[in-house]
């Protein structure tokens, strides 16, 4: 099964938001959670059990609920409002003011998003880059998922690497650790420009 990013969702049939990224569990690679935004206004993101996917595409996937269910859904980003002294009693050195677009003001509280991951998992988004044990080599453009176990069996590098416009794909057991900013790989440069590679045959980016 193909979990691509940034591709259209669709709910019963309907267009209902956007893919946006995954989260998996490192130390298995196991998928647990699609991310999508809604396709309406205010534009949510929403954390989707894997469980929730119907069937995927390379430009599609589609979900097992409606869009009513769909916003039920627990949100990715959660908001807090912090008020200027809480932020001024963090700031080094007892710092006594603030750039914009924070405030110094008690009555104008700011709002700050933070992403709601579940303890111990890791997001993994569209361009997130993949690092081989002698530099960066490209960026995730999708994954390939064992359905049956929703495990990652290879991850897909297209544009933006280092051997043009065909799709590299690298097996799972090649990846050495995935951090908060990147998926670090076992293998040097080399080896990566030969494993198997297929045209870029997509009609969307």
């Amino acid at each position: 099964m193909d979990i691509p990013i940034n591709v259209d969702v669709l709910c019963a049939g309907e267009l209902c938001g956007r893919s946006t990224c995954l989260i998996i569990n490192p130390i298995n690679t196991r998928v647990t959670h699609l991310v999508v935004i809604e396709k309406d206004f205010p534009y949510i993101e929403r954390l989707v059990s894997v469980e929730t996917i119907l069937d995927s595409s390379p430009n599609s996937i589609q979900l097992r609920c409606d869009k009513a269910k769909l916003a039920d859904m627990e949100p990715f980003k959660e908001a807090d409002f912090i008020s200027a002294g809480q932020l001024e009693s963090g700031l080094p050195y007892g710092a006594p003011y603030l750039i914009w677009p924070y405030s110094i003001y008690e009555a104008a509280p700011m709002l700050f998003e933070h992403e709601h991951i579940p303890a111990g998992e890791v997001v993994i988004r569209r361009g997130t880059r993949v690092k081989a044990t002698d530099g960066q080599v490209g960026k995730v453009d999708e994954f390939l998922v064992d359905p049956k176990y929703d495990i990652i069996t290879h991850l897909v590098l297209r544009e933006g690497h280092l051997w043009g416009k065909k799709e590299v794909t690298i097996p799972v057991s090649e990846i050495d650790r995935i951090a908060g900013d990147a998926v670090y790989l076992r293998l040097g440069k080399e080896v990566v420009a030969t494993l198997p590679t297929v045209p870029v045959r997509r009609n969307w980016k």
